[in-house]
């Protein structure tokens, strides 16, 4: 009868954590084209720029505003020049962030 309290109470320990591993990856929730599409499309329909022609998301405007990597683009959509609106961690977390920037470099060349 121990055992068998036992083996029960392993099977729902582990249920409980695959229940837990499943909410954790569904609040990460979506990728980062979606996340693209959710938070930047309106104003950077692709990868343009509809407020600032010269800051695209093409690499070759990213480069000549020095932005170049995963942080920088993170950093961007947190204290943004004139015309774009910031994001705070509130607004799009951390991973979101970096989803969305690890996007933009992957898709606009």
């Amino acid at each position: 009868m121990k055992k068998a309290v036992t083996v029960v109470a392993l099977v729902v320990a582990l249920c409980c954590m695959g229940i837990i591993a499943a909410v954790d990856t569904s609040a990460a929730g979506k990728n980062g084209e979606a996340l693209f599409k959710q938070y930047c499309q309106v104003c950077h329909p692709n990868g343009g720029n509809i407020i600032n022609a010269k800051k695209t998301l093409s690499k070759k405007d990213r480069d000549a505003n020095n932005i170049k990597t995963v942080d920088d683009i993170v950093r961007n959509m947190r204290k943004p020049g004139p015309g774009m609106t910031p994001f705070s961690e509130k607004a799009v977390p951390d991973g979101d962030a970096k989803a969305i920037a690890r996007y933009i470099l992957k898709t606009f060349k």
